[in-house]
């Protein structure tokens, strides 16, 4: 399927926490310039926002453009869908 990420039941588990799904949601709605300014629409500390970009990274729920320092995170699909047990 085109535009869908698949997550296994055990990642999502542990990679899907509600901070992280506000974070996709609201990497959905909004395209970002820079983590710091998910950072501020997130009203959280950017050094955890960055954390939890980087776990979301690893399992390849986001990547990231460098334009000189900023690294703009965007999602790799539009729908995340999460294995059935």
């Amino acid at each position: 399927m085109d535009d869908v990420q698949v997550l296994s039941f055990e990642s999502a588990e542990t990679v899907l926490t509600p901070k992280r799904r506000e974070i996709i949601h609201t990497l959905r709605g909004e395209e970002v310039k820079s983590v710091r300014e998910l950072a501020c629409l997130l009203e959280r500390d950017k050094g955890q926002v960055s954390r939890d970009l980087g776990v979301l990274a690893e399992h390849g729920v986001i990547k990231y453009e460098t334009t000189g320092r900023a690294k703009r995170p965007y999602l790799v699909q539009e729908h995340i869908v999460v294995e059935p047990l």
